[in-house]
């Protein structure tokens, strides 16, 4: 009973911050008018990190060398995902971004698949069919003067590049937290991300500014408190009962926040053709976790640890 009711506060808990995490769209779309992106995030995750630091000052003081290396990796594809992401918010609304980012949560079987030579059955073939079907039709509008693919911004591009990231940093996170404590694995994964972003500000953003404005404030006490700090505690604890598949099907619910609190908020509006293709990814997700997921839980985490060793 005690594996069932862990992993049941680890799913409830995941999806709250998935819906946090779904609202951040807007918070941080809204911040960008007065803030650089790439500054906007190191502030944010440096915030986050010194946080982490005091809470979990116990936990760091032995540290092995293995959650270092596992938290500096998670910690790269982490900041990858991000300055992507945020960057790429610039160039699209927070409503395509959204759905584009939910691109990750498909990935993580394919890349299981891939790399880590995972089964994967027809219906995770054919929820990647569908989803890819509704990538196209969310960032290709109808052709015009035969420039089929001229109105695919730099943004949708970047959003596409923070997928990737994401669904690596998913399952380096599902592995790596049967292994390590969450305290010093989450901590740390912050650590190294903030780090890269504030080595990247120089060197990739000239004439970076920030002027705390109302939105900017918002941003990083939500996004940084809450969107960070709380939700990677969440996530880094709740991986350890719930396997990378399972928290993808549930991370897969952030476009649907997203797009929710991008209408009521920005008034942002996908159109006929948008909302197609955001259900066709949103189905395509589904289909592929539902059915595509057919090993039971406990199962499913008893093979992880056995790929693992």
């Amino acid at each position: 009973m005690a594996i069932v009711s862990r992993s049941l506060k680890a799913h409830i808990l995941l999806v709250i911050m998935t819906f946090v995490w779904g609202s951040t769209f807007v918070l941080i779309k809204s911040a960008l008018a007065d803030s650089t992106p790439m500054l906007l995030n190191a502030v944010r995750m440096a915030g986050a990190a010194a946080i982490l630091a005091l809470i979990y000052h116990r936990q760091l003081a032995k540290i092995s060398r293995g959650v270092v290396w596992a938290s500096f990796v998670i910690g790269t594809f982490l900041w990858i995902g991000y300055e992507a992401q945020t960057v790429g918010l610039v160039y699209t609304s927070a409503s395509k971004s959204a759905f584009l980012t939910g691109l990750s949560v498909i990935l993580v079987p394919v890349l299981l698949a891939l790399i880590w030579r995972r089964h994967v059955n027809r219906y995770t073939l054919m929820g990647v069919g569908a989803a890819f079907v509704g990538l196209y039709l969310l960032t290709v509008p109808p052709a015009q003067g035969g420039l089929m693919f001229s109105s695919i911004n730099r943004g949708d591009l970047l959003t596409l590049l923070c997928a990737v990231a994401f669904a690596i940093q998913i399952i380096f996170v599902g592995r790596s937290a049967q292994r390590y404590p969450f305290e010093q694995l989450v901590t740390l994964e912050i650590a190294f991300c903030a780090m890269w972003m504030w080595l990247s500000v120089p060197i990739a953003e000239r004439g970076a500014h920030m002027r705390f404005t109302p939105p900017v404030i918002w941003s990083l006490l939500i996004c940084g408190l809450i969107g960070t700090v709380v939700a990677f505690i969440v996530q880094a604890w709740a991986q350890q009962f719930t396997p990378p598949t399972h928290t993808a099907l549930i991370f897969s619910l952030e476009p649907v926040f997203a797009a929710g609190t991008s209408y009521v908020l920005l008034g942002e509006r996908l159109g006929g053709r948008g909302l197609v293709g955001g259900a066709l990814i949103l189905g395509g997700v589904l289909l592929s976790e539902v059915l595509g997921t057919v090993v039971h839980p406990e199962a499913e985490l008893r093979e992880e640890l056995q790929l693992e060793n």
